[in-house]
């Protein structure tokens, strides 16, 4: 069953209208004061000319684009732009342009009278004319974070589940990360598996923006429970744990792909489509288009690196206790993935091709223990670093309120055509 877009039977979703601070503080508590040059001045220093008309373009920014070519585009005041860049700390705010965030631009003839543009979700820079030069401000953006329960029932997508439910595709992949480790969302999907997310939904002067982090979730996967929640450590990270404080996180990946479909599951003995012949099967293939990332499954160091018979372009990565991780079929390396290099879990070691014996584009992925071939689906894998015992009364304190949300069902869950 693919992580991909068919159908859903059931889904809902309750807002509780709970306004939460958490990492979306108001303004006036949390950000700094900007610097006396980025101070906003006073009403009175402004122009009186501002009075007069003037005209307000919007620019979406390209590519390449910096502020001198829209400038010279819109024939706007290069002496204004250079004077605009000189204001202390203004420089690195409006120096830097990110493709497809908006500008602001008020002008007048020509003369630039303000300029506006988001710095974050949170904050906003806005240069003005005042009767002696420009005046720059970093205000900030108040977002409201108000918690949200949704609850779906799989029928053959959990994208469309979660859609259905209310979910936006960026909390569907943070849940199939979240449970990653313990279920792969390729291979272990089933019709009538079903989810609860606890998760904000954010908001910004009354308009929906985007949804916000999971707090807390739930996910019967062929009758299995299994049931993550947010906590916050003093230190200010944040992870993701079971109710008892075990991390979510193992210490391998249960498949090595972002996005994926299972195109040959495990199995001992299967006919070679190349070969012509049966022969054992020892891994999983991951169909996906050629240079989709790859992912080492866990912490290691790689151990082989080059062309391998059927295996075409081949990565073996030695993760210590004699656990083994093969990425075969690759259409090309990842830089620095060079042999003796140490990497992380889920750093992108290689892309996925079809080099050796394949018929199609797709990672051959193989999970060895002391040189046995194990089932990388099934396989016990290795529980993370445990929630420190000193931080236990503080977990169950914060998580205790989120995880009760679970239990709170809808009583109606709406009905979806298929």
């Amino acid at each position: 069953m693919a992580l991909f877009r068919p159908a859903v039977t059931c889904c809902a979703l309750i807002s509780l209208a709970l306004v939460v601070a958490d990492r979306y503080p108001q303004p006036a508590a949390t950000l700094p004061m900007p610097p006396a040059a980025l101070q906003p001045a006073a009403p009175a220093a402004q122009s009186a000319s501002l009075a007069e008309p003037f005209s307000t373009i919007v620019v979406i920014v390209r590519r390449n684009d910096t502020l001198d070519a829209i400038f010279r585009k819109l024939e706007l005041s290069l002496t204004d732009l250079a004077n605009l860049r000189a204001l202390s700390g203004a420089r690195a705010l409006v120096d830097r342009l990110v493709p497809g965030e908006s500008l602001r631009l008020t002008h007048r003839d020509g003369e630039l009278l303000s300029l506006e543009r988001n710095l974050s979700l949170t904050e906003q820079l806005k240069v003005t004319r005042a009767a002696d030069g420009f005046r720059a401000a970093v205000s900030a953006r108040p977002i409201e974070a108000h918690v949200a329960l949704a609850h779906g029932v799989i029928d053959s997508s959990l994208f469309d589940a979660a859609q259905a439910a209310g979910l936006q595709d960026q909390t569907v992949m943070q849940l199939a990360r979240i449970f990653g480790w313990d279920i792969d969302f390729a291979l272990d999907l089933r019709p009538g598996d079903e989810f609860t997310v606890s998760y904000q939904r954010l908001y910004q002067d009354g308009a929906f923006l985007q949804d916000g982090p999971i707090l807390a979730a739930r996910f019967v996967n062929q009758g299995r429970e299994v049931r993550a929640v947010r906590y916050r450590a003093p230190d200010g990270s944040e992870r993701y744990y079971s109710p008892d404080g075990r991390s979510m996180q193992k210490a391998f990946l249960r498949a090595p792909l972002e996005f994926r479909r299972v195109s040959s599951v495990f199995s001992r003995a299967r006919h070679h489509p190349i070969l012509d012949l049966v022969r054992a099967h020892q891994g999983v293939d991951y169909a996906a288009p050629i240079g989709t990332p790859v992912r080492a499954a866990g912490d290691g160091r790689i151990r082989f690196r080059g062309q391998r018979g059927g295996y075409g372009n081949l990565i073996e990565i030695d993760h210590g206790g004699g656990i083994v991780t093969v990425y075969g079929h690759l259409s090309r390396f990842a830089a620095g993935a060079r042999v003796g290099a140490r990497v992380q879990q889920g750093q992108t070691i290689a892309y996925v091709g079809m080099t050796g014996l394949a018929t199609g584009p797709h990672l051959h992925y193989e999970y060895r223990l002391n040189g046995r071939y194990l089932d990388p689906q099934h396989v016990k894998l290795p529980d993370a670093t445990p929630l420190d015992p000193a931080l236990a009364v503080d977990f169950q304190r914060q998580t205790a309120p989120l995880l009760a949300m679970l239990a709170l069902q809808p009583a109606a869950p709406a009905v979806v055509a298929r």
